[in-house]
C-alpha cells in the first residue's frame, strides 16, 4: 500500500508554534509547580529582551517553614467592598520572589515584562510599577484585582489578561 508523505507546509498547518507569550507564560506555570502554598501554586518569571532574568515562585521565606509543611497561616482580609476573604500570610508572592531574586542578583527589572499565572494582587502591583516593569501577562484576573488595574493604568504599565476568567482557589 502506498502512503502518501506530508508535505512541509501540511506538517507546518499542523503545528502550531507559540507566540512569545504563550512560551514565557507556559514557563511560568512550570515554576509556579516549586511553589510551596497549594492555595494557587503561582509561577512569575521576569523577561527582558524575550530572555528569561528572574524566577519566582509562592513560598515561605527563605529558611521558614512553608504550608505544604505546616499549613497555613490564614488571615482575614476586609475588601474594599465590604466583602470579607481569607489569604495566606505565610508567603511571599511569586511575583514578589521574582522580583527578590532579580534585586538580589543585581539584575534590573527596568522595562521588563512579568508573567504570572493570575493577576497580582495590590501590593505586588505596586512593587511591578515601582521596580519599572512595563508589561505584565498573567493567564487569569485575581478576585480583587480592581485597584491593581487602575494603577497599572495610571502608571502605563500595559496588562495582558490571555483568558477572561478569574482565578478560584480554597478559601481555607
Amino acid at each position: 500500500m502506498f502512503m502518501k508523505k506530508e508535505t512541509i507546509s501540511e506538517k507546518q498547518e499542523k503545528y502550531k508554534r507559540p507566540s512569545w507569550d504563550e512560551y514565557f507564560m507556559e514557563i511560568a506555570r512550570i515554576v509556579g509547580k516549586r511553589g510551596t502554598c497549594d492555595r494557587g501554586r503561582n509561577g512569575a518569571i521576569i523577561v527582558k529582551n524575550k530572555r528569561i532574568i528572574s524566577t519566582g515562585y509562592v513560598g515561605a521565606p527563605a529558611g521558614l517553614p512553608h504550608c505544604d509543611e505546616v499549613g497555613h497561616l490564614m488571615h482575614e482580609v476586609i475588601n474594599h467592598d465590604g466583602s470579607i476573604s481569607k489569604h495566606c500570610i505565610r508567603t511571599i508572592h511569586a511575583e514578589q520572589n521574582a522580583i527578590i531574586q532579580a534585586a538580589l542578583h543585581g539584575v534590573s527589572t527596568d522595562g521588563a515584562t512579568i508573567y504570572a499565572k493570575f493577576e497580582p494582587c495590590f501590593t505586588c502591583a505596586k512593587m511591578i510599577i515601582n521596580a519599572g516593569i512595563r508589561r505584565v501577562v498573567c493567564e487569569k484576573m485575581y478576585h480583587t484585582g480592581e485597584l491593581t488595574r487602575k494603577f497599572f493604568k495610571d502608571a502605563g504599565v500595559e496588562l495582558v489578561i490571555l483568558k477572561n476568567e478569574v482565578e478560584d482557589y480554597p478559601d481555607q
